[in-house]
């Protein structure tokens, strides 16, 4: 059931729809004083093909990363450790998973998506290349999660990645598994 509001550091936030629930935590658009925002809830669900220590700090980490990196993601606003809730800014547009399902082509972005792999792969790092993680806003490629793993090849976009960007048999199962 999704939550009326979400409280952040003493601040209540209205939830409009959730977005999406991840290995991590559930996100949520959510109207903010002045705006939308994207509130990420940490839950702690277990996950058969990956393990987590502190979720709410590694998140906090990957993203001062990431930013450091020069890879786009969006600002983070607020953080309340103690709820493990998240708010940061909403970027608008189409996912690279809605471009893909709808059968469109993901090649005016494979240059962006390169050159953020690569900047991550010099940092000894992979990002989630899933294209849920990928949001279009202005002709600009955001990567809208923080999370961030140390590099191994088999997990970079090349090997793993690009496998989504198109409707491959991999995408094709994805979906189907969400039926």
């Amino acid at each position: 059931m999704l939550p009326e509001y979400l409280e952040i550091s003493d601040k209540n936030y209205r939830i409009i729809k959730l977005l999406g629930h991840g290995k991590g935590g559930y996100s949520y658009l959510a109207q903010a004083d002045d705006g939308f925002v994207v509130v990420k809830a940490i839950h702690h669900e277990p996950c058969d093909y990956y393990s987590f220590g502190n979720k709410i700090e590694a998140e906090e980490r990957d993203y001062y990363r990431l930013k450091e990196l020069g890879i786009r993601i969006p600002e983070m606003l607020r953080i309340d450790r103690e709820k493990e809730r998240i708010v940061k800014q909403c970027i608008e547009g189409q996912t690279i998973f809605e471009l893909v399902l709808n059968h469109k082509s993901t090649d005016p972005y494979l240059e962006q998506i390169r050159y953020m792999a690569d900047l991550a792969y010099k940092a000894g790092l992979n990002i989630d290349y899933f294209p849920t993680n990928f949001v279009i806003n202005n002709d600009l490629l955001w990567y809208i999660d923080y999370k961030c793993n140390d590099y191994m090849p088999e997990w970079n976009f090349e090997n793993w990645g690009i496998r989504y960007w198109s409707y491959t048999r991999e995408f094709d199962d994805h979906v189907r598994s969400q039926n």
